[in-house]
């Protein structure tokens, strides 16, 4: 049989376009694996009144193994900002606004009827028209009855307790109200509440939850907020170390946390479920320098002469201060997210955009906060906006690298400004508004805008 030869320039023409197809479609996956992310579950972690300095990838005392192991693993958000108390905090997370524009800030306490507005579309009402499933276990603070519980604004489950403070054991309010709840009906448990929270996280991940859907967890501590109720072992490891009993009880609280946030990853990573879950851990706020209560609890709990650290920042829970609003903050997403530290200003309220970005769900026209998931990919895209924080009677404005704060007096009497280089001044020790007047003043204009758009009945929270 006549072979027929091929000549070598189309074999050679033939070839350059094989190989140029296998380039083009290596190129254009890796594209595609680079651009495009599944929608992943969503765990949020929030720590009650933790500083700074209270967990020792911070350079702590207290050890948070579980923790760092998440910051070890995950990205540490260098500049993450919260609000000087709880409520305001969470208020922020789930609507993705400065909480005072719907007129929460400060704690939602005693017989309040404050609550989240039912005018705005919620972070897990918004994702549940993705068709994730949302739960919320822990802390609640944003409306103090069941009608105004977790439920009524976007949780398919919930369970813990409806008010700030409680008591670990009885799970009752420091005035002894009601507080217990699992899905609007208030009930009676035995045992401490950072062990009931996470049981019932474990045993919802594992057997309650729809396995056909996404799911967003909000997990929320009362740890390590007092009253300090903590079993010796929690304590034995601090004996030698920690001096100060009632800094040794906070650090108790910690730990004790800090381990049931190791069994809860534990869970997600016997279910498999860790390659496609983005966690968060936060501090709802700084932390609160003591506590010396008088009738609360009928007097059987406290005081705590000393608390949670803030250190190197200034002052504690409640300012506008570096120490109240500054906060130990982590992302990890195993294969998404490389461990770094982020040094972008990033707020509470830019959470609730990027989740749902990262949902592919409609951002509700009320959002302030910005998506930061380019920055979370590479810290090297800088964030911008301004950062608005209204606490009891201090606000303040944030803009790279420097911040502005007023404080009011309830005299009506003219407020004081400060201005702090928060870079070069982080323990705002140095109140430069003096040598800054002209840039000072475009603050102060940039901060009353901002104070403008806020609720008009606010006012009636201060306390």
């Amino acid at each position: 049989m006549k072979q027929t030869k091929t000549p070598l320039s189309k074999i050679s023409k033939d070839l350059f376009l094989f190989s140029l197809m296998i380039t083009l479609g290596a190129c254009n996956t890796a594209f595609k694996n680079k651009t495009t992310v599944k929608a992943p579950n969503i765990l949020v972690i929030i720590a009650d009144d933790a500083g700074w300095n209270d967990v020792s990838y911070n350079g702590s005392e207290i050890q948070t193994p579980n923790i760092d192991s998440l910051a070890r693993n995950g990205e540490q958000l260098n500049r993450f900002y919260t609000y000087p108390t709880c409520s305001p905090s969470r208020a922020s997370l789930l609507t993705g606004m400065p909480s005072s524009r719907i007129g929460i800030v400060a704690p939602i306490s005693d017989k309040s009827n404050l609550s989240l507005p039912d005018s705005i579309t919620t972070l897990p009402q918004a994702l549940k028209k993705k068709n994730y499933e949302t739960a919320l276990f822990g802390k609640w603070h944003l409306g103090l009855k069941q009608s105004s519980g977790p439920n009524a604004f976007g949780f398919d489950y919930s369970y813990g307790f409806l008010h700030g403070q409680i008591d670990q054991y009885t799970h009752k309010y420091k005035n002894g109200d009601t507080s217990w709840y699992r899905n609007g009906t208030f009930i009676t448990e035995e045992g401490h509440t950072t062990d009931l929270v996470t049981n019932e996280t474990i045993e919802w991940l594992t057997n309650k939850r729809d396995k056909s859907k996404n799911f967003y967890i909000q997990l929320a501590y009362s740890a390590p907020h007092f009253p300090l109720q903590e079993e010796d072992k929690w304590k034995a490891p601090y004996q030698k170390t920690i001096t100060n009993s009632s800094r040794r009880d906070f650090a108790a609280a910690m730990s004790h946390m800090d381990n049931s946030i190791g069994l809860v990853l534990e869970a997600i990573k016997k279910l498999h479920l860790d390659e496609n879950t983005l966690i968060v851990f936060l501090s709802d706020n700084g932390a609160m320098e003591n506590w010396f209560p008088s009738t609360q609890y009928d007097g059987k709990l406290g005081p705590n002469p000393v608390l949670g650290s803030n250190y190197p920042f200034r002052d504690w829970k409640t300012s506008n201060y570096e120490g109240a609003i500054r906060v130990p903050a982590i992302v990890s997403w195993k294969n998404h997210i490389t461990s770094k530290t982020n040094n972008n200003y990033i707020a509470i309220t830019d959470l609730m955009p990027t989740f749902l970005s990262l949902a592919s769900a409609d951002i509700p026209k009320d959002v302030e906060g910005k998506n930061i998931w380019p920055t979370l990919l590479d810290s090297k895209k800088t964030t911008t906006h301004d950062i608005y924080i209204r606490g009891h009677i201090q606000e303040s404005l944030i803009r790279k690298p420097w911040k502005i704060i007023r404080s009011r007096h309830a005299d009506n009497s003219p407020a004081n400004y400060e201005l702090y280089n928060i870079e070069k001044d982080p323990e705002e020790k140095q109140n430069v508004i003096s040598e800054n007047p002209s840039f000072a003043e475009q603050l102060k204009i940039a901060l009353e805008k901002q104070f403008a758009k806020d609720n008009k009945d606010v006012n009636l929270e201060l306390k």
